[in-house]
Formats: C-alpha cells, structure tokens, sequence
C-alpha cells in the first residue's frame, strides 16, 4: 500500500533509542524536508504533495510513536515518552541517521505539535516550518469553551485513564476513524480509499490505540509544562514560520492562529485556506501553491 501511495519511495524502520524505531518513506533530491502528520492518520496523508515535493526536496514522511508502523511502547506515569518533547527528539534522530542535520518542515495537526517542540529545543536544526491547521496547545487548552470541547470531544475522551478509551477504540477501530475523520466539515469525500485503508489498517494494529491516547495525555499534561516554562522564561521560537487553516475549520471558529502563534514565534505569517481540517488531502494543490514558494525561501540571517 505505501508504495502504491509513494511510488519511487523506499521505506525505512529507523531505531531513535533502545525500544523505539521510527518508520517512514524518503524520495526525491534537493534539501531536505520533513513531513509528520496528524491524528488518527499516517504519513500516508502527504501521498496526493508527493510526487510535486519530490521534484524541490528529498522527502523524509516519517509516523509518528504510536502511530502508524512506528513503535508504539507503553506509556509512562508522567506520559514523558509520548511527549511532544520526546517525539520531537525522535524525528531529529531520525534526520540525523539520514544524514540531515538541518531540514524544512511540514506538519498537520499532532504533527505540528511535534514540530513545535522541534523548533523550540532544537532551533539549530529547523530552517523553516509550514504548520497546518492548529494553535499552539497551550493556548487551545487554556482559550477551551464549549464550541471548541464539543467539537473537539477526542480530546477529551482520549485523555481519560487507561483502558477505557483504549478499550472502545479497539472495540471497533473503523468506526472510530470514520467518527473522528467523517464527521469534519467534508466528511470521507476527500481521502483516497487506499490512504484510508491504510489509516484503518494501521488503527487496527496491536498497541494502536494506547499510542494514541498516551499522545494525547501527553498533550494535556507534560506538554503544558513544557509549553508554559517556555513562557515563564520568555523563550520564543525564531524559525521562520507559516501557519495555515482551513476556513471551514474548528481551529479557525475557536482560536485566532495568527495571533497565537505570534505569542510563540517572532517570524510568522500565514492564513486561512478555503478547506477543513484536513488540508493535504482537501486541498493539496492550494497548500502547494502557498507552502513550496515559502519553504524553498532562503534561511534568513
């Protein structure tokens, strides 16, 4: 399925410590550029940007811990091993066996998230970021009202304490992916059946579900403190940055992400893209069309 989707791509299983390795697929040439991806989804969502970020860039779409083919150990009391912070660290070590030490990057969603933490503990190594379709989590947590947590109710459900959400989910691991993905302002319309396969198939996989839900209780708890000692300290992110929504969004009805993310950021411009939440497979030739010019700018001094 993945080289149907990635056709010319080679995979790869890469260790990042003892009881963790990372999958993936890489293919192009030209400089270097990370894709992640969001939730319940693998790198597959990237397949319909391939063959166009191929032709500029050597492609690393990597899935996440948890996610997709990648490990998916269990979690710690404190959830550290499924924080942004670790999964951040991940994909450096990821890069870094490839042979990258610098690298663009493009992320959805949870994916964003990672990239995140990635520009704040490793600003060495992010030359500049396209995020899609989130606020930082700091601020989603903390701007949280009843039109967000209704619609956002995963979030929420995610977070509870193991096995119950894990329990439902792997009761039924289709139906939950056609609830989270189905019930966005496009529905099903946009997917290719062979990404969705692959998102299903890989929902279904052993340890899935608790990856999933440390990611997310990660999110509401060890991430926060990570994300205010930044903002006690004063420490902002300085990569050149896009952000990108989807004006038919939850994140666009909620939140103001220009603003938001510059609170975080110095290096910001971005704005809405006529789509949902899913912009890579709603809109690929929009994002394209608004994310190559800015990834293939020049570092700035």
């Amino acid at each position: 399925m993945q080289n149907a989707l990635f056709p010319g791509f080679r995979q790869f299983r890469i260790p990042v410590d003892d009881s963790v390795s990372i999958a993936g697929v890489v293919g192009g040439a030209g400089p270097p550029l990370l894709l992640l991806h969001g939730h319940p989804q693998t790198h597959a969502i990237w397949h319909k940007l391939a063959p166009a970020l191929q032709q500029h860039f050597t492609v690393v779409a990597c899935d996440l811990r948890g996610y997709g083919d990648s490990s998916k150990p269990a979690g710690a009391p404190d959830h550290m091993n499924y924080s942004k912070r670790t999964m951040a660290a991940d994909m450096l070590a990821v890069m870094r066996a490839l042979g990258f030490d610098d690298f663009r990057v493009m992320a959805h969603d949870r994916g964003g998230r990672v990239a995140h933490r990635l520009m704040a503990d490793h600003p060495q190594a992010v030359r500049r970021a396209v995020l899609l379709d989130i606020a930082p989590t700091l601020a989603m947590y903390e701007g949280t009202g009843e039109a967000f947590a209704r619609a956002y109710w995963h979030w929420f459900f995610l977070i509870q304490p193991a096995p119950l959400p894990e329990r439902l989910i792997e009761a039924d691991p289709a139906a939950y992916l056609r609830d989270v993905m189905g019930r966005r302002s496009a529905g099903l319309a946009p997917f290719d059946a062979r990404a969705l396969a692959e998102y299903a198939r890989c929902l279904a996989l052993s340890g899935t579900a608790h990856g999933i839900c440390e990611d997310y209780r990660a999110a509401a708890g060890i991430d926060l403190e990570h994300d205010r000692a930044d903002r006690d300290a004063g420490r902002r992110i300085d990569t050149p940055l896009l952000a990108l929504w989807g004006a038919q969004g939850v994140v666009q009805r909620c939140f103001d992400p220009l603003r938001e993310w510059r609170k975080v950021a110095t290096r910001v411009e971005g704005e809405a893209l006529d789509c949902g939440h899913y912009i890579p497979e709603e809109a690929p030739d929009a994002l394209l069309a608004r994310a190559l010019p800015f990834l293939l700018g020049p570092q700035p001094a």
